[in-house]
């Protein structure tokens, strides 16, 4: 098992370098830079534009030099100084930015998952066991609804029910009283009378795709001879569904959950535009727009550090609830 997680942590170092260094490289992809975007802004709202201005922001932030010593210079500052540098719209440092969006993001994202495994797991056993009763035809209905409809429509949905029914607004993810207050108690119930609207939009799509997923390869594991053995031995139903096949059947989920969270952040910037949500979404689409590449390459590399984590994490869930991988890893 030790041999198992060195393995993977090297794996980890190096997926990390490639996904930084192509990062930073498509970020610089468009024609032009920030400064290109700038002097349109300026242009479109009738401003003049500076010659000489633009030149010297041009040698302040380096865009003359080749890619490779801009990116040199950038993922040196982060290994030594942790210094992801600087936003070039914002005019401030992007660790400033993006670290309370960030755990805002991981915070909504993280409690979507956690809500869809909690519904799905028994809802995806169940409609495996009881296949063809009407349980199993309300949760395939329920699941293809979940499926077609979009995500910023179910959030404008519930905007406007919420409006409707009860006169408030959902927006945002606390109310103007704790908006910068620090963590507390009254602040977390704050976070949760509105965190659930857009936990519920994102658990729903992905509820109705685990259901499908798990219900698919757990008819398939009751099938097999095993099962019949079990059974003929005279195990008891629930252990004999869920010690074995159960346990084989999630493999495929839990080898999904690397890309879980980074999937619902890109996902989400949608409905993190609908719903006025402080998260790194709207963030990521807004240095992207405006080449904001110091910005835009710190959020994407932050989501690379998620996905390995999680799928480091997905692999230490399959060594042990999968013994075919624990002992050939030995």
């Amino acid at each position: 098992m030790l041999r198992f997680i060195t393995t993977r942590l090297v794996a980890m170092v190096l997926t990390l370098w490639a996904v930084s260094f192509v990062a930073f490289a498509i970020i610089q992809l468009p024609p032009g830079d920030y400064l290109t975007t700038y002097m349109a802004t300026l242009a479109s709202n009738g401003d003049r534009v500076d010659p000489a201005q633009i030149d010297a922001l041009r040698r302040q932030y380096g865009f003359g030099e080749p890619y490779i010593v801009q990116y040199w210079k950038w993922i040196t500052g982060i290994l030594t100084r942790g210094d992801f540098g600087q936003s070039f719209e914002w005019k401030a440092p992007v660790t400033t930015l993006i670290w309370g969006r960030l755990g805002n993001s991981i915070l909504v994202e993280g409690l979507a998952v956690i809500v869809m495994w909690t519904i799905a797991l028994p809802i995806g056993i169940y409609v495996a066991v009881k296949k063809y009763s009407l349980g199993d035809y309300l949760a395939t209905i329920g699941g293809f609804i979940g499926l077609a409809i979009p995500n910023f429509l179910l959030a404008l949905l519930l905007m406007y029910l919420s409006f409707v029914w009860f006169g408030t607004t959902i927006g945002g993810l606390f109310s103007p009283a704790y908006e910068n207050a620090h963590w507390s108690i009254p602040r977390l119930m704050d976070f949760l009378s509105r965190a659930w609207a857009p936990v519920l939009v994102l658990a729903t799509a992905g509820t109705a795709e685990l259901i499908r997923i798990l219900r698919a390869n757990l008819l398939d594991e009751l099938k097999k001879p095993y099962v019949t053995t079990a059974r003929a031995k005279g195990l008891p139903e629930w252990k004999v569904i869920l010690k074995y096949p159960v346990r084989v059947a999630l493999n495929p989920l839990v080898s999904t959950i690397g890309w879980l969270l980074p999937a619902l952040v890109s996902s989400s910037v949608i409905v993190s535009v609908v719903l006025n949500l402080p998260t790194a979404g709207p963030l990521l689409l807004r240095s992207l727009t405006s080449q904001d590449m110091y910005l835009a390459g710190a959020i994407i590399m932050l989501l690379g550090v998620l996905t390995v984590i999680g799928t480091l994490i997905s692999d230490l869930l399959l060594a042990w609830i999968d013994p075919r991988i624990r002992y050939g890893s030995k």
